[in-house]
């Protein structure tokens, strides 16, 4: 998992409201097991016609939005089944981080597990973002995890509160099978132990 310590980038403006993981990346993309190539289906029925064009409208396909790392949304994003295709779509599209005022508990659990940083924050602080992020590409919004603050395109500054573990793990690209393997030594100085007082097993 790639570490998250500061990122600079676009952010996109979603202000809907209960944004489901079925909207995130709908089910008939879910056959896959493999965490990549789901980027292109991100926001399908949103972001393209039955014939497979682009919809103008929709943000992520405006030019100044295509390259956005960073989302705004309305409030309970992430809502819906449990489905961690969702966060892997997010992540394959370039997505590392995701703005509210809250998120379903199963999806948020989910991003840290796959390198995405979900910040909550206050009504009166998403809005100032969602306004910057209207602004477009001239517009780069900062999150900073070490000093946990998310900087608009002028300056303007709002702290997040994050867990210390999973901050740790977000800092250090550590995902359950990296933790795993930070205590190989101690694993593997069991596994000989047990060689040696039980050789039959």
């Amino acid at each position: 998992m790639d570490k998250f310590t500061t990122l600079t980038g676009v952010a996109a403006p979603m202000p809907l409201v209960n944004i489901d993981t079925d909207m995130i990346i709908p089910k008939q993309f879910l056959k896959t097991i493999k965490r990549s190539g789901l980027g292109v289906n991100l926001f399908d029925e949103m972001r393209y016609d039955r014939n497979g064009s682009e919809l103008p409208d929709f943000v992520l396909n405006q030019p100044a939005w295509r390259d956005a790392q960073i989302l705004v949304a309305g409030d309970n994003f992430g809502c819906g089944s449990s489905r961690e295709h969702a966060p892997w779509a997010l992540l394959d599209f370039g997505i590392r981080c995701v703005i509210s005022t809250s998120f379903a508990d199963i999806f948020f659990n989910n991003c840290f597990k796959n390198g995405i940083l979900p910040i909550t924050l206050p009504q009166d602080a998403v809005d100032v973002l969602m306004d910057d992020a209207r602004k477009g590409a001239n517009a780069r919004m900062t999150v900073d995890l070490e000093n946990q603050t998310v900087s608009t395109s002028d300056g303007q500054e709002f702290h997040f509160d994050i867990d210390p573990f999973r901050k740790h793990c977000l800092l250090n690209g550590l995902d359950d099978i990296g933790l795993t393997m930070k205590k190989a030594p101690s694993i593997d100085a069991y596994e000989d132990q047990m060689a040696q007082a039980r050789p039959w097993v």
